[in-house]
């Protein structure tokens, strides 16, 4: 499960990739046979995993639109994925069409499509790195579309889990939070077993043959990746309870198996 993800070394269409089979989960086209076949097998695993990718992707629109409501107006997104409906910078700058937006993935081809989206933007740049190495990515030339003496929005959106434990997410996130000004918030999504273990262990199962195995954490776990940043209301939650917009019941939101939360740094 620490095995580096296949992307990083080159691209190969028959190695089911994560970001293709969250294309493929989405509707997207960007997707191979391989893709397909795995992410159909995630899906006997649990058949109610779509409603938990669009779960996850329902709170990403809602983190971002907090952050702008508390005065955000730059976000890096680590991990972002390939380009899809509704994107950060489309949900940001529907707010506040001067919002500026980082995207990070070590994926070359999610990096290729998100380049070609947003060719011409002189607000959002799509850059090649891997979360597993921060400082490469806030010394990148391109970060400095965003002003990091000012707050900063980070979103790290169904990203951690596929980060295994040698690999040190405390730490990586420990040297992310330094970097952020005080004001700046970060959200950020997990799987976690602490639910529905059985459902769960089936679909890591499934992702030991991808280009990125997964590891869930516990509550506690995810929770010590905010470090001492402040959780907003409600805490660190199933995602469909964070601050949803329609009535969800906690039997309902715990099939989905993500945590989800937002911390802000005084």
């Amino acid at each position: 499960m620490g095995e580096r993800p296949q992307a990083v070394r080159g691209f190969d269409p028959g190695v089911p990739s994560i970001a293709r089979m969250y294309d493929y989960y989405l509707g997207g086209k960007d997707n191979y046979e391989a893709d397909r076949r795995r992410a159909e097998e995630a899906m006997e695993a649990d058949p109610t995993l779509l409603t938990t990718i669009n779960g996850n992707r329902s709170f990403l629109g809602r983190a971002v639109r907090y952050m702008a409501s508390q005065g955000i107006d730059q976000f890096l997104d680590i991990g972002t994925g390939l380009p899809t409906q509704q994107n950060v910078h489309q949900i940001a700058q529907a707010v506040n069409p001067g919002a500026r937006v980082v995207y990070v993935d070590y994926d070359k081809q999610v990096v290729a499509h998100g380049r070609a989206l947003l060719a011409g933007s002189d607000t959002t740049r799509m850059i090649h790195a891997d979360v597993r190495e921060p400082r490469n990515i806030l010394e990148h030339p391109e970060i400095k579309l965003l002003d990091f003496d000012r707050p900063v929005g980070l979103l790290l959106v169904a990203v951690l889990h596929f980060i295994s434990d040698e690999d040190d997410p405390p730490g990586i996130m420990a040297e992310l939070r330094a970097a952020l000004p005080s004001g700046s918030h970060l959200a950020l999504t997990h799987a976690s077993a602490d639910g529905i273990p059985d459902v769960v262990a089936r679909v890591v199962e499934v992702y030991r043959r991808t280009s990125a195995p997964g590891t869930p954490r516990t509550h506690a776990q995810v929770t010590g990746l905010f470090g001492d940043f402040e959780l907003a209301e409600p805490g660190l939650v199933w995602a469909p309870l964070w601050r949803p917009e329609h009535p969800v019941s906690p039997e309902e939101a715990k099939r989905t198996w993500f945590y989800g939360g937002i911390g802000r740094k005084n």
